[in-house]
C-alpha cells in the first residue's frame, strides 16, 4: 500500500484503486463484453462479488490531516458523493473502458450530461455550431440558454457538409450534434465535420445516444467529447434517470469536474448502481434490439398502409454509405415512419390502437415505445421549423423493444387497421 493510501480505512483503500481501471493492464486489454462484467469492479474487505451499493452522502478521515490531504488532492479518497462516490466511479469507469476513452463523469440525466458538457466550456462571446436536427431539449440549451450569456449559436442541416464548411470557415469554440438524430434518423460525418471543426479551433461534443457505443464510437473518429442519457440504453429497462460525458483526462479532470462539482448534477450512487449492472447485459440487449429492429423496419416497409419508412439499416437509405463507414453493422433499434394517410388524426387513431407498444416519449427500454414528435418531444419547435427538418405532423418514432417481434407485428398490424 502506498503512503497516499495509508491514510484510508481497508475499504476506503480498496475503493481509491479498483480492479480494471482505464490505463490498468487488464482492463486495456479485455475484449468489450469482459469490459462490461469487470471493468472498474471496486471489491470491499467483505469480498462481494455484486458491486457494492455505497449509499452514503459523505465519508469520514481518520484524522484532520487526512481530510486536509483529501481535500488537497495530495491523498486519494472520495470526499463527498457530490465530487465522487464509490459506486458512481465504478459506472464511469466501466462506461469509459466501453467507448475507449480516458476518462468519464456520471450525471443525474442525458440532458444533465448535455448541459455540462457544454456550459462547462463556453463563456461569453463564444460561438457554437450545431446541427439543426436535435432533440428538443437540446435545441433549448443551443436557441435559448446559450444567447443569454452571449454565446453565438449558428445552425446547420447536419447532412450537408457544405453548410458545415461555410459556417465553420471562421473561428469557433465549440461544434455539437447527435448522429443518428432524433427523431429524423439523420447522419453527421462525423470525421468530416471534426476535420472541420478542429481546423476552425472547435472541440466537438457528439451525442452518442441512439447509437450506443456498440454501434458507433465517435472518439476514435475524431470527436473530443462524447455524451449518453445512460436513461436509454444502458439502463434498458425504464429504471431510473442518468447520464455521462466521456472524453480525455485533460478536458474532464480540468474543465467538466470543476464545473460539475460546483453546479452539482451529480448522479445518484442508487442510479449509477442500476446503470452498471445495466452495462453488463448492454451488448446482449442491444444485439436483439437491432435484429427485431431490422425485421419490424422492413415489414413496415413492406406494408402498403404506410409511407415514408426511415431505418439507417435499408441498403438504399440515402447514407446508406455513412452507416457503413461510422456505425458497425446494423442500422439500430430505432424505426421513424409516417402513414400512407396523412394527417394528425389518423397518427392519433393508429397510436391509441396499440395494444402491445406503449405510446411514450422515452425509448431504448425493452418494452417497445412509441412517440408522436410534433406533439411531445418536439412540439415547442413552430410548425416552419419542424418541416426544415423533417418533422412532419405524420412521423412517428418506434423504439422496437426485446418482446418477440411476431408479437409486435402482430399489434402494429392491428392497430394500422384501426
Amino acid at each position: 500500500m502506498s503512503a497516499r493510501e495509508q491514510d484510508l480505512p481497508q475499504a476506503e483503500a480498496a475503493a481509491a484503486k479498483p480492479s480494471g481501471a482505464p490505463g490498468a493492464a487488464s482492463g486495456a486489454a479485455w475484449r468489450p463484453a469482459t469490459r462490461l462484467v469487470r471493468g472498474g469492479l471496486r471489491r470491499s474487505e467483505f469480498g462481494e462479488t455484486a458491486e457494492a451499493l455505497f449509499l452514503t452522502s459523505g465519508f469520514r478521515y481518520d484524522s484532520a490531516e487526512a481530510a486536509e490531504a483529501r481535500f488537497k488532492g495530495e491523498a486519494e479518497g472520495f470526499v463527498y458523493s457530490r465530487f465522487g462516490n464509490p459506486t458512481v466511479r465504478t459506472f464511469e469507469e466501466r462506461l469509459a473502458l466501453l467507448e475507449g476513452a480516458e476518462d468519464a463523469r456520471a450525471t443525474a440525466s442525458g440532458m444533465a450530461a448535455v448541459n455540462a458538457a457544454l456550459m462547462c466550456q463556453l463563456k461569453a462571446g463564444d460561438r457554437v455550431v450545431a446541427a439543426r436536427a436535435l432533440f428538443g431539449s437540446c435545441r433549448y440549451i443551443i436557441e435559448e440558454i446559450l444567447p443569454r450569456f452571449g454565446v453565438t449559436a449558428v445552425l446547420v442541416d447536419g447532412a450537408d457538409l457544405d453548410q458545415w464548411r461555410d459556417a465553420l470557415a471562421e473561428p469557433t469554440n465549440l461544434v455539437f450534434f447527435e448522429t443518428p438524430a432524433n427523431p429524423t434518423l439523420d447522419l453527421v460525418d462525423i470525421a468530416a465535420v471534426c476535420d472541420l471543426a478542429h481546423a476552425a479551433g472547435a472541440r466537438v461534443v457528439v451525442d452518442n445516444v441512439f447509437a450506443t457505443p456498440i454501434l458507433q464510437r465517435p472518439l476514435e473518429l475524431g470527436a473530443d467529447i462524447t455524451v449518453y442519457s445512460a436513461t436509454k440504453h444502458i439502463d434498458g429497462q425504464g429504471r431510473c434517470l442518468g447520464g455521462a460525458v466521456l472524453g480525455d483526462h485533460a478536458f474532464i479532470n480540468d474543465v467538466l469536474t470543476p464545473y460539475m462539482r460546483h453546479t452539482g448534477p451529480s448522479m445518484s450512487p442508487f442510479n449509477a448502481w442500476v446503470l452498471q449492472k445495466g452495462l453488463e447485459t448492454l451488448p446482449l440487449r442491444f444485439r436483439q434490439h437491432c435484429e427485431s429492429g431490422h425485421r419490424v423496419a422492413h415489414w413496415l416497409r413492406a406494408d402498403p398502409r404506410v409511407g415514408r419508412v426511415i431505418y439507417p439499416g435499408f441498403a438504399d437509405f440515402p447514407q446508406a454509405e455513412l452507416v457503413g463507414r461510422q456505425m458497425s453493422g446494423s442500422g439500430g433499434p430505432i424505426v421513424s415512419f409516417e402513414l400512407a394517410e396523412e394527417g394528425k388524426a389518423r397518427v392519433f387513431r393508429f397510436l391509441n390502437g396499440l395494444r402491445l407498444v406503449d405510446i411514450s416519449n422515452n425509448l431504448g427500454d425493452s418494452k417497445s415505445l412509441i412517440t408522436h414528435p410534433a406533439t411531445t418531444t418536439h412540439q415547442r419547435l413552430p410548425p416552419q421549423e419542424r418541416a426544415l427538418m423533417g418533422i412532419s405532423d405524420g412521423l412517428v418514432r418506434l423504439s422496437v423493444g426485446l418482446e418477440d417481434v411476431e408479437d409486435l407485428l402482430e399489434d402494429l398490424d392491428r392497430a394500422l387497421a384501426a
